[in-house]
């Protein structure tokens, strides 16, 4: 079924849009806060990382780790001394990835963990709207994001008013957020999804339409599957969207064996050259359980090192398109995120509470 209307800020030409970013307490020292180590590559540091260089040694180059391998063994040493646990997605880089990060991800992967972490600090390797989760999720913890500028283009399309609006032009129709959004816009819906449970969010609430936001794609992508009537937003990934089915169809012409797996956050042109449409979490099963020779993956490419490195035999085709928001947490702001429990997400209580009820509920429901 196709969707059937999309809304934009442009249809609601009298409102004041202000978007709504997770209040960051300042980047600056804290009480307690821990001396920068030394970071130097001795013959110790070789020794006591050697075992990650294996993890990522297909994706690093030698050269490279001497520059890396101190921090690494400095941040893993500190998040112990911290009470600390990294969280990462899969769009974080390898050394973050495979050699710091001690739960891994897609959103929805993380959201639950989130839920069973005992440490008393989360550092969330991500954008904003995953720490501002977890700290939905773990009200009591302090939850760290190691740069407040890591934001996401969807969203920064929505803002909590737009929704308001839209329930007034749509009185009774449910309101399902995708989880790649604000806790402003999250407190006013009924309930967030994934990419990885979209469909079964939707189908959940037994209604025959839904206003589903704010990726336009995905939307579109959910309203294929689904009997339910779809009201999209326009907004999108501004990854997955510069993606072309003509770029897919120009690998399949160069090697007809490749096997082309994407994202739904790909427009529906994309998506109809791809052999599977899944979530991160879903394309990274896919490929381990089809080993297929030769892979393309459409979505942001280091995923696609994070999956080389788990998996050599395979050949990758990367055609990298870089999420600049994720590139802007690095190792040494890891570091400094550890040294002075910086930069903390905090988020007023009202909206908060209201925020929360929808994200338990994605996660308490039973697919």
């Amino acid at each position: 079924m196709p969707v059937a209307a999309i809304y934009g800020p442009d249809d609601f030409p009298n409102t004041v849009r202000t978007v709504r970013r997770p209040p960051i307490a300042p980047a600056k020292a804290a009480a307690g806060a821990n001396p920068l180590p030394r970071l130097e590559w001795t013959p110790e540091v070789e020794r006591d990382t050697a075992h990650l260089y294996e993890r990522v040694k297909r994706v690093i180059p030698p050269v490279e780790w001497p520059l890396m391998a101190p921090t690494i063994k400095a941040i893993n040493e500190l998040k112990v001394q911290r009470d600390a646990v990294i969280l990462a997605h899969n769009y974080q880089t390898p050394e973050i990835f495979h050699c710091v990060a001690d739960i891994k991800g897609d959103s929805l992967q993380l959201a639950v963990e989130a839920t069973r972490v005992k440490a008393s600090t989360i550092i969330q390797c991500g954008v904003h709207f995953m720490a501002e989760t977890s700290k939905l999720l773990n009200p009591d913890k302090r939850v760290l994001i190691p740069d407040s500028r890591a934001g996401c283009s969807l969203a920064s399309s929505i803002t909590g008013a737009d929704v308001r609006l839209l329930r007034e032009r749509f009185p009774g129709v449910p309101v399902v957020a995708y989880v790649n959004t604000s806790a402003d816009v999250k407190a006013e819906v009924d309930i967030c999804c994934t990419s990885s449970n979209a469909v079964a969010v939707v189908e959940s609430l037994n209604a025959p339409e839904v206003i589903f936001l704010p990726d336009q794609y995905l939307a579109k992508y959910v309203a294929s599957k689904t009997d339910v009537k779809i009201i999209a937003w326009k907004g999108a990934c501004e990854v997955h969207e510069r993606f072309t089915g003509d770029e897919l169809r120009a690998y399949r012409e160069a090697d007809p064996s490749v096997q082309i797996i994407a994202h739904p956050e790909c427009p529906p042109d994309v998506l109809a050259e791809a052999d599977f449409t899944g979530s991160t979490a879903h394309m990274i099963n896919w490929v381990r359980q089809n080993r297929t020779q030769r892979i393309v993956m459409i979505t942001e490419c280091s995923m696609a090192d994070n999956v080389q490195a788990e998996l050599p035999d395979l050949e990758m085709v990367r055609p990298c398109n870089l999420c600049p928001h994720m590139k802007r947490i690095t190792l040494m702001k890891i570091l400094n995120s550890l040294l002075t429990f910086s930069e903390e997400v905090t988020i007023d209580p009202e909206i908060a509470e209201r925020a929360r009820r929808s994200v338990e509920r994605m996660i308490n429901l039973k697919n």
